[in-house]
């Protein structure tokens, strides 16, 4: 089969291009720029393309497949080319979809949590040698790739992300899977730039829920109160599984999951990732995982890519990534720090980075996220600001909207890193969140 890629650079994008070349498929594609990991990687498969662009001459009648990504723009000259040729044009999601048809697809959703809990599914089937097709939006210990289809794997586990399909296609990707097996972690408005009010936001979810096959599985999370809203005025028929927040404890740093099996020591840490486990056992229960295999697994997960990610410094300081920049996902990473490291001094720095976060209606959702914290920081760009054509915000708002008088709020990567550089990394503990970089911040220094 004959694929070519537009716009092959992307994250999801470049990893479906090489899931597709290791599985026998003819890759070809095109992007204005990529960079690494992307670049490297593509290179190593032979279909990094030879020159940046878009070249309509790629696109010719004997191409079976031409797979549209979200970095390009509908006047796209290759995708003009493409359907003035007639070609099948897909989006990643769609193409997925023709992928795992004949598999059963197991599809986790939610505005936060959705990446982990993948990634923990995923950890446990490695580890017990269950071989499964799938695609995650992280990088995993222990996997190579983070998209793999094959032709006779029985499963296909996906992340399921409520975001745009392509641009010629506005549905949300994960209405594309239509799930036998499903799993909603929770419900946080998110995406403002597309998704104008809470309601239409909320609406993607019920779509999705509606999209589950008859008699499929749902595992929801109990605690929270939309999602549940949504589970329970569901028209559909589909079998309901519920879970909440573990028991646990924590002695000397170290999580103690509470099981009927004893106490399973943990190598993450967090409330949030608890209630992520147990979405991910049940989810292992319906593939077959029983619970006492489950834990075996588990104990070794070190989290994904980003999430809570320890940074190994030069100082030997503790410093965390995180990849948080919605309003849930920075309160859940703040709340677990702060449980994890009660009697050490904790920073906190919050890049706003996205669209969503530099909407000044959105920054409301951000109050008192970063409460409990000894020293709160907050960093945007007035350079991103103009680049995103949005009008400028002052400090003073961020102050307003984070409910946090003591917030220290800095506008340019130069005055943020004067300011790092002051700190001595090894006198407290540091929560990193961000999408971006801190304006090229070097968290191992």
């Amino acid at each position: 089969m004959k694929t070519h890629f537009i716009a092959i650079g992307g994250s999801a994008m470049h990893n479906l291009a090489i899931a597709l070349k290791d599985k026998g498929y003819q890759v070809t594609g095109s992007d204005d720029a990529i960079f690494e990991p992307s670049k490297s990687r593509l290179e190593k498969k032979g279909i990094l393309p030879q020159e940046m662009g878009w070249f309509p001459e790629k696109i010719t009648p004997d191409i079976d497949a031409v797979i549209l990504g979200m970095h390009a723009h509908q006047d796209n000259p290759e995708l003009a080319k493409a359907k003035e040729l007639g070609l099948k044009i897909y989006s990643y999601p769609e193409f997925l979809y023709e992928q795992s048809k004949n598999k059963t697809r197991v599809v986790i959703a939610g505005s936060h949590g959705k990446t982990t809990i993948t990634s923990m599914i995923l950890h446990v089937l490695n580890f017990h040698q269950k071989d499964v097709d799938f695609m995650v939006g992280a990088q995993l210990e222990g996997f190579d790739c983070m998209v793999k289809l094959t032709q006779d794997n029985d499963f296909m586990v996906l992340e399921g992300d409520e975001y745009l399909s392509s641009p010629i296609d506005l549905r949300s990707k994960f209405l594309l899977y239509q799930p036998n097996i499903a799993l909603m972690s929770g419900i946080a408005w998110d995406h403002i730039n597309v998704f104008k009010t809470f309601d239409d936001y909320i609406e993607q979810f019920r779509k999705f829920v509606a999209s589950i096959t008859p008699g499929g599985v749902l595992v929801y999370n109990e605690e929270d109160a939309e999602v549940v809203k949504v589970v329970e005025n569901a028209e559909n028929y589909f079998r309901k599984i519920p879970y909440k927040t573990p028991e646990y404890e924590i002695n000397n740093g170290k999580v103690y999951l509470k099981t009927e099996m004893g106490d399973v020591p943990l190598s993450v840490f967090g409330a949030h990732n608890l209630l992520n486990m147990e979405g991910a056992r049940h989810i292992c229960q319906q593939l077959g995982i029983m619970d006492e295999d489950f834990y075996e697994a588990i104990m070794s997960f070190k989290g994904a890519s980003k999430r809570l990610e320890k940074v190994e410094r030069e100082d030997k300081g503790t410093l965390y990534k995180d990849f948080a920049h919605a309003p849930s996902k920075v309160k859940a990473a703040v709340k677990a720090f702060k449980e994890q490291f009660k009697s050490e001094k904790k920073y906190g720095f919050l890049e706003l980075h996205t669209y969503s976060s530099l909407n000044p209606a959105f920054l409301e959702q951000y109050d008192h996220a970063m409460d409990g914290l000894e020293e709160a920081i907050v960093f945007y760009s007035e350079d991103a600001l103009k680049i995103k054509r949005m009008e400028p915000i002052s400090p003073e708002f961020i102050k307003e909207k984070f409910k946090n008088e003591n917030l220290r709020v800095f506008t340019n990567a130069e005055d943020l890193h004067a300011y790092w550089n002051t700190l001595d990394k090894t006198d407290g503990v540091y929560l990193m969140m961000s999408s971006g970089n801190f304006g090229g911040l070097d968290l191992t220094k």
